[in-house]
C-alpha cells in the first residue's frame, strides 16, 4: 500500500471518528451534566456539613460515623429489605403467571398485552392515592369485597403488619412491563424442545422445570435484577400515601423506606451532606446485593448455546 493511501484511509478513520463524537456529543454531555458530576459532587458532599444555605463545611467521616448511631436508619434498612425480599417473588410469579396466560390466549394475546401495560403508564403519585381509598380499613373497596365473603379485611394503613403488604399488593398494578419480556421470551423457546420433552413421557410440570423455566432463564434474571434495584429504592407510592402534605394519620414507621428517609433528610430538615452520605450507603447495598444475585446467576441461568450447568 502506497503511503498516499495510508495518509488517505487515516484521514477517512478521523472523519468517522469525528462524526461519531459529534453524534454522541448530546448524550455525552447530558451525561457528564447531569449524571457524572451530580454523582462525584454527592460524594464530596457526603463529607461535608451542608444545609443548602451556607457553603459546605468540610467535616470528614463524620456522616457515615452517624448512620451508625442513628435510631431510623436501621428501622428503614429493614423495612426497605423486608419489603423487596417480599415484593420482588410476588411480583415475579404473577408476572409469570400472566405471561403464561398470554402464551396460549392465541389472537386475543396482543389485546390483553396492551391491557396488562396500560396500568404501568399511571403515575405513581395517583397509585399512592389510589392505594388509600382502595385499602381504606373503614370502607375501601378491598375489605369491602372481602366482607361479601364474610371476612374482616385489616387496618391496611394503620396497622403496621399490614402496611407492607397492602403496598406489595398495591405493587403488582404494573406488572405489564414483566409480563411483555416475559411472554417475549416464552415465544422464543423453540417448540422442538417441548415436541421432544413429550415423546419422553414429560407431563406439564416436568416441561416446565425442564424446558421452560431454564430457557427464560435470563428474562427471568433480567426482571429479578430490575425489580430488585426498584425495591430498594422504592419512593413515589409509599411517601404520596403516608408523607404528603404532613400526613401524620398513618403508621408512618412501617413505611419509612430508605429512600424516603433519604428524602427527609435531604429536603425537609436541609441535611444535604447526611443524604448525601445515605445515598452513598445506599449504593453499596445496592452493588452488593446485584454482586450476590450475578454470582449466583451462574449456576441457574442459562444462555443460548451454554450446555445445562
Amino acid at each position: 500500500m502506497t503511503p498516499e493511501r495510508q495518509r488517505s484511509r487515516r484521514r477517512a478513520r478521523r472523519r468517522n471518528a469525528a462524526s461519531a463524537f459529534l453524534f454522541l456529543s448530546p448524550w455525552l454531555i447530558g451525561f457528564a451534566v447531569f449524571t457524572a458530576w451530580p454523582i462525584l459532587y454527592s460524594a464530596y458532599l457526603s463529607l461535608t456539613d451542608y444545609d443548602v444555605i451556607n457553603d459546605p463545611r468540610f467535616i470528614g467521616f463524620e456522616n457515615y460515623a452517624q448512620l451508625f448511631e442513628d435510631p431510623k436508619i436501621a428501622l428503614a434498612i429493614g423495612n426497605t429489605l423486608l419489603f423487596s425480599a417480599l415484593q420482588v417473588p410476588a411480583y415475579v410469579i404473577v408476572s409469570l403467571l400472566l405471561a403464561l396466560l398470554l402464551d396460549r390466549a392465541g389472537r386475543s394475546a396482543g389485546f390483553f398485552r396492551t391491557f396488562f401495560f396500560l396500568p404501568k403508564m399511571t403515575p405513581p403519585v395517583a397509585v399512592g392515592i389510589l392505594f388509600l381509598l382502595l385499602f381504606n380499613g373503614q370502607n375501601g373497596l378491598i375489605n369491602t369485597v372481602l366482607g361479601w365473603f364474610g371476612i374482616a379485611g385489616p387496618a391496611w394503613t394503620t396497622d403496621p403488619a399490614w402496611v407492607k403488604p397492602g403496598l406489595i399488593l398495591m405493587s403488582l398494578w404494573t406488572v405489564g412491563a414483566s409480563v411483555i419480556i416475559l411472554l417475549a421470551a416464552l415465544q422464543d423457546v423453540p417448540t422442538e424442545l417441548y415436541e421432544s420433552s413429550k415423546l419422553d413421557g414429560a407431563g406439564f410440570w416436568r416441561q416446565s422445570f425442564s424446558v421452560t423455566l431454564p430457557m427464560i432463564s435470563p428474562a427471568l434474571f433480567f426482571i429479578i435484577v430490575v425489580n430488585t434495584i426498584a425495591g430498594l429504592q422504592t419512593f413515589d407510592e409509599a411517601y404520596t400515601a403516608f408523607f404528603g402534605s404532613g400526613n401524620t394519620t398513618y403508621s408512618n414507621d412501617a413505611a419509612l423506606f430508605y429512600v424516603i428517609y433519604l428524602f427527609q433528610q435531604a429536603f425537609e430538615f436541609l441535611h444535604m451532606g447526611y443524604a448525601s452520605a445515605m445515598a452513598w450507603i445506599l449504593f453499596a447495598i445496592i452493588m452488593v446485593v446485584t454482586a450476590v444475585q450475578l454470582i449466583v446467576s451462574r449456576r441457574l441461568v442459562y444462555y443460548e448455546g451454554e450446555a445445562p450447568k
